[in-house]
């Protein structure tokens, strides 16, 4: 069936091709332009990871139902006097002018809340004064449809309050003067998001493309899998949008996958174009996989090898070149489109494990990955082996690069096709001749570099991650520094009692470890809420705390550090049958590939170590601090891994790892099916397939190495993890690791018990 498709495709390529520019331009515009006036970035939120859990259900109950609940913008000034009649006025106006405001719910000026009868200052103006009294707070609540403040609205309210921090800026030009709040927060995530993609795509493209000029020698040929890779990320932005209607979709949603689908459909790409390179000059040159035989029985065994500037001059040799071209199509799809086919859903299988999680954001990055992977798939089977069909034999005339004189040679060298002796066959005889000892030291090595796991501490740092570049950053740094009590609480104590009652639960709490005070309790909607101030990266700890020794009466535990409690608990309750769900299915998958039981065992077992390894390399970067000064983040601000990271590094790194285990099973398994032993289907099968493999997995380690240069925190540690995954995958594991544990075990490799015999026959995938 995947013969006839890329055949069927690449006779009819022109109209194969117009369909893909048709359906790629409606993406795109839809993506840039929207259906109803927003664009794909518009419509991005900026919510960390979340659960339904205990914090948020505390949180619901004291900011009451929805439809009740604003959004705030406020005016920062400080350091200033605030006993200043001239500031006074300037507030005063900005106050009457925003009252006046349809949509405006309260504004509260700090300087105008009058103290208490008794002369003491009025706590309401407390969150709203700076520590040091030397500056203040101007908030002005908007009122919210669905969660969300009208453009028009909070457009107006940031222009009036700009007008007032100008006007505060010339009074007194020594003042910090700010204008922020979250909807402005998200606008400077969604921005910095927009352009960590543009840096991480001008830096992984140009140099993919380099890569490519390497392996191929010719533009012609390096540029289809960029083709491919681009059409993937276009289809993949108007996905995102529609999904934006169902779900809400992060910034970290759509950097992932937006660098999931560049990374494998360049590799898948890469992998299509070398296989038709070699079945079309085996064709028209004599020998190779799958070329029609000749008429002693051998492939074209009567054509002598294609010379430089030959084919145009190639006789119809009982089938025209346009025949051939699309037989070597046809065997293209068939066998690398297989082995795409294999690894795409190898990858989905993976990633669908992420939809036993709870968080809602962790269920939009698997349907959105998984509908990547099915693009960059469908681009690999369609689009490509049109781009083939149109291109067909200039793909395989010298490119322009291997004509000049001593680049040429050197091209060679490396280039896509690989001969039947080179490094990668020396190096597999080389392994073989110890297997035993070297599957030992390559496993000592990965368990060493996974060492730092043992002091591991998981975190969800979203809330923290504001980076430098955001237009955000100094209104939140001096709202952290100056303004405590203006922050979102990290522990609240919520409780439904009488007042006494929470105020003695609130003195209990006052003396856990790691709390630093506790405010008295005040009522919200009905209920007592006592803030509780907490030491540096003590919060989870402090929750935990709390939540195991609880008053008899009504209560619950919120506040940001509560909700990362909920969400890493979360996390732990999915594992397991996310893992068992992973693990059955690429085993399943595996078996049905190579007919063993055996094989898929021992890729499960190597991929977990080498995971463990980039899971080491988290540790040892970000959370003790070493890639500080490499990757300019600040180390204090890292209280540990974040959850979501290592949950899509270790999911994506698999599914990663079972690409390359596919590419190399793929080639094994076709030497083994053709005769050869074990041993030496091992050493042919990895110097086939190995120099696309390195070339693949340089090409996607560049790609996520240029978007671990961002300033988002979370897709610096993504970017930095899965290429030092894929980079030690495509090295020490696939080209050294494997081939040593599968000559160890080549009397068993291919065993598997006598009943699935049936099993495979029936439904093995196989042509």
């Amino acid at each position: 069936m995947l013969r006839k498709l890329g055949v069927s495709v690449a006779r009819n390529r022109l109209i194969a091709l117009l369909c893909w520019a048709v359906a790629l331009a409606a993406c795109l515009a839809t993506a840039l332009l929207g259906v109803t006036g927003e664009s794909l970035f518009q419509r991005l939120s900026s919510a960390g990871p979340s659960v339904d859990g205990e914090a948020q259900a505390a949180t619901d109950l004291i900011e009451g139902p929805a439809d009740q609940q604003t959004e705030s913008l406020s005016l920062l000034v400080h350091p200033t006097d605030l006993a200043s009649p001239d500031l006074a006025a300037i507030l005063d106006s900005a106050t009457l002018r925003l009252e006046q405001v349809d949509g405006v719910a309260q504004v509260v000026n700090p300087l105008v809340i009058p103290p208490l009868p008794d002369g003491s200052p009025n706590p309401a103006a407390a969150p709203l004064l700076s520590a040091d009294g030397a500056g203040m707070l101007l908030t002005v609540a908007m009122d919210t449809t669905d969660g969300t403040v009208s453009d028009p609205l909070l457009t107006y309210v940031q222009r009036r309050l700009q007008v007032a921090a100008d006007e505060i800026g010339q009074l007194d030009p020594n003042a910090q003067v700010e204008v922020g709040g979250t909807p402005l927060i998200v606008e400077s995530l969604v921005a910095v998001a927009e352009s960590d993609l543009q840096k991480g795509e001008l830096i992984a493209l140009p140099i993919a493309l380099l890569v490519m000029l390497i392996i191929f020698g010719g533009f012609l040929a390096a540029g289809i899998p960029l083709v491919g890779a681009i059409a993937s990320i276009i289809g993949a932005l108007g996905m995102l949008y529609a999904f934006t209607y169902v779900s809400d979709i992060g910034i970290t949603v759509m950097n992932v996958i937006t660098v999931i689908g560049l990374g494998l459909s360049i590799d898948y790409g890469l992998l299509m174009v070398s296989r038709f390179r070699e079945e079309f000059r085996a064709r028209v040159g004599g020998g190779g996989p799958g070329a029609p035989p000749g008429p002693h029985g051998e492939p074209f065994a009567d054509l002598p090898p294609l010379k430089t500037g030959e084919l145009a001059t190639l006789p119809h040799h009982r089938h025209s070149r346009h025949e051939l071209m699309l037989q070597a199509v046809g065997a293209t799809v068939n066998t690398a489109g297989r082995t795409v086919l294999y690894s795409g859903l190898t990858f989905a299988i993976a990633t669908a494990g992420l939809l036993v999680f709870e968080p809602s954001i962790i269920r939009a990055i698997a349907i959105g990955a998984i509908c990547v992977v099915l693009i960059a798939v469908l681009t690999a089977l369609v689009l490509v082996p049109a781009l083939l069909g149109y291109l067909g034999e200039r793909l395989v005339q010298p490119g322009v690069l291997t004509r000049i004189p001593g680049v040429g040679r050197w091209l060679t060298r490396f280039g896509d096709i690989a001969p039947e002796e080179g490094v990668f066959s020396k190096l597999a005889r080389l392994v073989q001749r110890a297997p035993v000892l070297v599957a030992l030291g390559g496993t000592a090595v990965l368990l060493l570099l996974s060492s730092p796991v043992l002091s591991m501490t998981v975190a969800n740092s979203a809330d923290d991650a504001i980076p430098p570049s955001s237009t955000q950053y100094d209104f939140i740094t001096t709202l952290n520094e100056e303004f405590p009590l203006a922050t979102a609480p990290r522990v609240l104590l919520v409780s439904n009692t009488d007042e006494a009652a929470a105020a003695d639960w609130a003195t209990e709490v006052a003396t856990l470890p790691g709390v630093t005070d506790v405010a008295p309790p005040v009522d919200q909607n009905g209920y007592w809420v006592s803030r509780v101030n907490v030491d540096t990266h003590q919060g989870d700890d402090v929750v935990r705390q709390i939540r195991a020794d609880r008053p008899a009466f009504e209560n619950w535990v919120a506040g940001a550090d509560a909700q990362a409690v909920d969400y890493l608990d979360s996390l732990a309750r999915g594992a397991p049958w996310a893992v068992l769900i992973i693990a059955l299915a690429t085993f399943v998958l595996l078996f049905l590939m190579t007919g063993s039981v055996i094989i898929p065992l021992t890729a499960l077992v190597i991929s977990a170590i080498s995971l463990g390894a980039a899971a080491g390399v988290l540790v040892w970067g970000f959370q003790e601090g070493n890639l500080s000064g490499l990757l300019n983040f600040d180390p204090v601000t890292i209280s540990g891994v974040d959850a979501l990271v290592l949950t899509l590094v270790l999911t994506f790194g698999f599914g990663l790892a079972m690409d390359y285990e596919m590419f190399l099973l793929a080639r094994i398994k076709e030497h083994h099916d053709r005769g050869e032993s074990t041993r030496l289907s091992i050493e042919t099968g990895l110097q086939s397939s190995g120099r696309i493999i390195t070339s693949a997995a340089l090409i996607i380690v560049l790609v996520f190495a240029g978007f671990a240069t961002g300033e988002l925190m979370q897709m610096k540690q993504i970017g930095t993890a899965l290429a030092v995954a894929v980079l030690l995958d495509a090295t020490l594991v696939r080209i050294v690791l494997v081939p040593a544990v599968m000559t160890s075990l080549e009397r068993v490799l291919w065993w598997a018990p006598r009943w699935t015999a049936p099993i495979h026959t029936r439904f093995g995938l196989s042509e």
